[in-house]
């Protein structure tokens, strides 16, 4: 049997984001979770932290080592989406507060001595918010960037454009500054844009199997998109929600499911109109290299067959 691979799942949660926790956790096969950090993004810090603690002991693993990361952007102001999951991040089901700790220490450092303690080339990064704590690595640690095996991450939007503006997409637009220095790194990058997690929606028969599980984890994975459903089908008129950072995990488990170009994707960091945007030759067009492997296509029900079937080991 091949050996799990070793990931960090670097995180804003988020309800989709949680589902993303569930599923690592409950394929220790494929993956070993060498730790947790958190970052603000989709709430601030403080709620971020929590939610990735009250994550982990909804899948039975208070053993996971979660790390508070960067509060803010690099250079920016931070910009959050309570609008879209609540003012927990977790809003839907009324959740305990954990009682595993918070690890002393940074989660930049936890990286950065991650990243020099395994084997080169042994360790993917899995960033499911804005990309903050993974730029502070790189940048106060430059050595620790070779040794990266792969980041897979959920951000960005070519044909779907943008979420937060017209032209950028939430994760890229909160910290443009920390993902042009991810995708400038050298390190081979897979992006998992909203292209592809807006053919991953959900609908009642998908969120019905969730229920039907007739777990805890089973249930609280159906109360979180029923309530952050209804934002995106009043938004955009769809019959579901798409699970944006579930597509990352999934992606690790079985990469057959999705399909993409290995392509070159610019961050704009400068103008005040398309700030954030993710700038994705996908027609070739430039001379520029590729730098990512940016996903276009999911097979969605295999995706939720896979979800439904790991949530239902916790």
């Amino acid at each position: 049997m091949p050996t799990p691979r070793k990931i960090i799942i670097d995180t804003d949660p988020g309800q989709d984001d949680a589902v993303a926790i569930l599923l690592a956790l409950s394929s220790p096969e494929e993956i070993e979770v060498l730790g947790i950090t958190a970052v603000a993004g989709n709430v601030p810090l403080p709620l971020t932290q929590k939610n990735a603690r009250i994550i982990c002991e909804l899948a039975g693993r208070p053993d996971v080592l979660v790390y508070a990361g960067c509060e803010a952007p690099l250079k920016r102001k931070l910009v959050t989406a309570e609008h879209v999951h609540g003012k927990t991040g977790l809003d839907g089901p009324v959740l305990a507060d954990p009682v595993m700790q918070l690890q002393p220490g940074h989660a930049v450092d936890f990286i950065i001595e991650t990243l020099w303690r395994e084997a080169a080339g042994s360790v993917t990064l899995c960033p499911l918010g804005p990309l903050t704590n993974i730029a502070a690595a790189f940048l106060k640690a430059p050595d620790v960037v070779g040794r990266v095996a792969q980041i897979v991450l959920m951000g960005g939007a070519y044909f779907e454009v943008g979420n937060i503006t017209p032209t950028a997409e939430f994760n890229i637009y909160v910290d443009p500054e920390a993902a042009d220095i991810v995708f400038k790194s050298g390190v081979d990058l897979v992006v998992m844009p909203l292209d592809v997690t807006h053919k991953a929606l959900t609908n009642k028969a998908r969120v019905a199997a969730f229920r039907a599980l007739g777990t805890k984890p089973g249930r609280m994975v159906a109360e979180w998109t029923d309530f952050f459903e209804r934002f995106d089908m009043q938004k955009y008129g769809s019959e579901g929600a798409p699970l944006h950072d579930p597509c990352v995990i999934a992606y690790l488990i079985k990469p057959e499911l999705f399909s993409g170009r290995h392509i070159n994707v610019e961050i704009e960091t400068g103008s005040e109109l398309t700030l954030g945007m993710t700038v994705a030759d996908w027609w070739g067009v430039t001379k520029r290299p590729a730098n990512a492997l940016f996903i276009g296509d999911v097979d969605a029900d295999g995706f939720y067959a896979l979800l439904t079937e790991r949530i239902g080991r916790l």
